[in-house]
């Protein structure tokens, strides 16, 4: 039997680059350590601003797992 697990999906398109992340609720924090990895390397074309932007989507869904997602106007 073949168990799922929810893993959150991420991407971002940069010119010819697409990153794609991979997050599984709990892992957080290791997954965003190593966005800023990333961003500390000069061999790769992914900035600090590129960190920021995934770290929030991952922010965002571990917040509406959590707490729900917030009401719409």
């Amino acid at each position: 039997m073949r168990t799922t697990c929810n893993v959150d999906r991420l991407s971002l398109v940069k010119g010819s680059h697409r990153y794609l992340v991979r997050c599984r609720p709990g892992s957080e924090e290791a997954t965003i350590s190593q966005l800023m990895a990333w961003a500390e390397d000069d061999r790769l074309d992914f900035d600090w601003f590129d960190a920021a932007v995934l770290a929030r989507q991952i922010t965002r869904r571990q917040f509406e797992r959590t707490v729900g997602k917030p009401d719409e106007d």
